[in-house]
């Protein structure tokens, strides 16, 4: 488990770019925080990482936003809205969950059984004008990573 400070918005967003180097070659993440604790902040800097080059939207309505880069899927989940595990059967969840894409999902508790255990799980909580961002890594894959991120 490694624990941050981010001061502010452009530490997330760089949070998010290393995340993106681990996580470039497959695996779960799960983000956890209140409401403007920086969760889709993070989302958006690992996805444009990945180079992505447009704006990153929450998927707060659609519950998912697909991206293609450079021969690597990356799927944006928000799961705040959902109402019952259940209606994630309606959007194929089981389709979305290879071993080389990129999953985000936001409020992953929402989900239930019926998403994958997650490599990392980061958690953020607002401090002040900045916040804390705790990495936990419950996999082998998430562990390696965690292991990967020496310049945090």
């Amino acid at each position: 488990m490694k624990t941050l400070s981010l001061a502010d918005e452009a530490q997330t967003l760089q949070l998010g770019q290393r995340l993106a180097a681990v996580l470039a070659r497959g695996g779960v993440l799960y983000l956890q925080g209140d409401l403007g604790a920086g969760k889709t902040t993070l989302s958006r800097g690992i996805i444009q990482s990945l180079g992505h080059s447009g704006a990153v939207k929450s998927p707060t309505y659609t519950l998912v936003e697909p991206y293609e880069l450079s021969g690597l899927r990356v799927f944006h989940f928000d799961l705040y809205r959902l109402a019952d595990p259940e209606e994630l059967e309606f959007i194929g969840i089981r389709d979305y969950f290879d071993p080389d894409t990129v999953c985000i999902i936001e409020w992953p508790d929402r989900g239930g059984d019926l998403i994958p255990a997650p490599d990392l799980v980061l958690t953020l909580e607002k401090l002040g004008k900045g916040r804390s961002a705790t990495l936990e890594a419950p996999s082998q894959a998430g562990q390696t990573m965690l292991g990967e991120l020496t310049n945090i």
